[in-house]
């Protein structure tokens, strides 16, 4: 049985924090964070726990940062609920309001001070970090967004057909196999005059793929209207807009890619006219061309941008 394990039965039988510290050797602190970590209960689920509600708008709270907090020895059990509120808003009377359940006034004085105290801002430092990591995007993460949203189809999403149905209708006799035993049915065929043949009409079905078999990023929202499955994608027309933007012009494009192959061109004229130069300075001739025809390349590429 481990130390946690055998803390665990301790506390479940009535021992103090300080008490079970002392026995295990180890801070109170710790026995408090094995509390939260593996969910001691002593009867009555315990009023307060390290899990915060996420207000609407706020920062995400990664699973991470709850974790790096509760392992964290040196901060009360108050000073880690701070932490956690102070990083979904990142508002310290907030935050300590939150966690001390106290007034406004209260929380504006000692919020603040709370922050410049060493443990807590070497802890809230790392979990900014951790969270910087965890969230990270660049240009290429937005532009991949726009080129799924514009080359998306709705037909990865429902599929639709129309269906050549039979007409049928109720014939009633004592003889009938279906309905009530009082006044019973059968189904006979709809006959169209004209042709002699039974009579049909087409239905329009539109049926939903299964969403393990859909890229659901694509897809703005999915509601029931009055019994039906409505399905919204995101604005093809928006994204397309939105990529034209910020895309290179078609024009730079090509002038860019003539500029290049002027420059190959000259590089391999200019080795072609050394290398048949007398001397024996030729490959240090070749060099100082090479490094002057690439500066000048890089430079135009500079501009460019």
């Amino acid at each position: 049985m481990t130390k946690q394990e055998q803390a665990k039965k301790d506390y479940l039988a009535g021992m103090k924090y300080k008490d079970i510290a002392s026995k295990y050797e180890v801070s109170i602190n710790t026995v408090k964070s094995w509390k939260n970590r593996y969910g001691w209960q002593r009867g009555a689920p315990a009023k307060r726990s390290m899990r915060t509600k996420v207000k609407k708008g706020a920062h995400k709270v990664t699973k991470v940062a709850v974790e790096k907090i509760t392992e964290n020895d040196e901060l009360t059990e108050k000073q880690k609920r701070f932490c956690l509120f102070y990083l979904q808003r990142f508002n310290a009377t907030w935050a300590y309001q939150q966690a001390y359940e106290c007034s406004y006034e209260v929380a504006n004085a000692k919020g603040p001070s709370l922050l410049v105290k060493d443990s807590i801002k070497i802890m809230l430092k790392e979990l900014k970090k951790q969270q910087s990591q965890e969230l990270y995007v660049d240009a290429n993460d937005i532009l991949q967004g726009y080129l799924k949203q514009a080359t998306a189809d709705v037909t990865d999403v429902v599929e639709f057909e129309t269906v050549k149905r039979l007409k049928w209708q109720k014939n009633y006799s004592k003889d009938g196999k279906y309905g009530p035993k009082s006044n019973p049915y059968d189904y006979v065929p709809v006959i169209d005059p004209d042709t002699g043949e039974q009579a049909f009409y087409f239905e329009q079905v539109v049926k939903l793929r299964d969403s393990k078999n859909v890229d659901t990023s694509n897809i703005k929202s999915i509601r029931i209207d009055k019994g039906e499955a409505v399905v919204e994608m995101y604005d093809k027309q928006k994204a397309m807009k939105e990529l034209l933007e910020r895309l290179p012009a078609t024009d730079d494009l090509n002038k860019h890619k003539t500029r290049k192959l002027k420059a190959e061109a000259d590089i391999a004229e200019a080795k072609a006219r050394i290398l048949n130069d007398k001397g024996d300075d030729t490959e240090t001739k070749v060099s100082k061309l090479l490094d002057k025809i690439d500066e000048a390349i890089e430079g135009n590429d500079n501009n460019d941008n």
